[in-house]
């Protein structure tokens, strides 16, 4: 293995590492992410629709409702 390969590999895991400790990954999806545009709307809609089992419209409005944090929304469709 090529230095340089070497290198990305150990900071892809320190960097995922330090992700999963802060809480911003939930299983395999990261939770803290910014919705700033159309397709990353989406993207938190399936996150949440994933990690609750609830419909596409539910995830949506309960991120609407959160200001479309999805750790936000998560933690208001689990109250339920």
């Amino acid at each position: 293995m090529k230095a340089g390969t070497a290198t990305k590999l150990l900071l892809n895991i320190f960097t995922t590492l330090a992700m999963v400790r802060l809480g911003k990954v939930k299983g395999n999806l990261m939770i803290d992410l910014q919705a700033a545009n159309v397709k990353l709307r989406d993207r938190a809609v399936r996150i949440v629709q994933n990690l609750t089992q609830v419909t596409y419209p539910a995830a949506q409005r309960a991120l609407e409702g959160s200001g479309w944090a999805v750790k936000k929304a998560i933690e208001r469709l689990n109250r339920r």
